[in-house]
């Protein structure tokens, strides 16, 4: 058997041990340290709004390999493990991903971008080469 003493040391402890561990949750929030990123992140020209083929070659004509990679500068038709970008130049599980508007296809739409395609393939910007700046890869 415990003494009636230790009984109500143990059971003191436990009760300032709870206090002190449920006080954090009524503490000020320091205003220092982690920030959110709606205050850090700012979103691509197309951002909610109809990120479609000629979006995209907005996008590419603005974009410049030599710049680190942003949501303002970015190559829309670049992949990554075989997704696209988004409007913002993030792609599918990455933190700021957001499912972009889609424009309407067609047959000969996808055809006519495929020919654009292989001519951009053809012909890269200056500066387009793997481990650039602007490049994801």
């Amino acid at each position: 058997l415990q003494s009636p003493l230790l009984t109500n040391m143990k059971t003191a402890f436990f009760a300032v041990l709870s206090l002190v561990a449920t006080a954090s949750a009524f503490a000020p929030q320091p205003s220092f340290g982690a920030r959110s990123m709606t205050h850090l992140f700012s979103g691509g020209k197309y951002e909610g709004q109809l990120f479609d083929n000629d979006a995209k070659k907005d996008v590419y004509a603005a974009w410049d390999p030599s710049q680190p990679r942003s949501p303002l500068n970015f190559n829309p038709f670049e992949t990554w493990e075989g997704n696209s970008p988004d409007a913002s130049g993030f792609y599918p599980g990455e933190g700021g991903y957001k499912d972009p508007i889609r424009g309407d296809v067609s047959f000969q739409k996808m055809m006519d971008e495929r020919a654009e395609s292989e001519q951009r393939a053809a012909n890269p910007k200056p500066g387009d080469v793997p481990g650039a700046p602007g490049c994801r890869n």
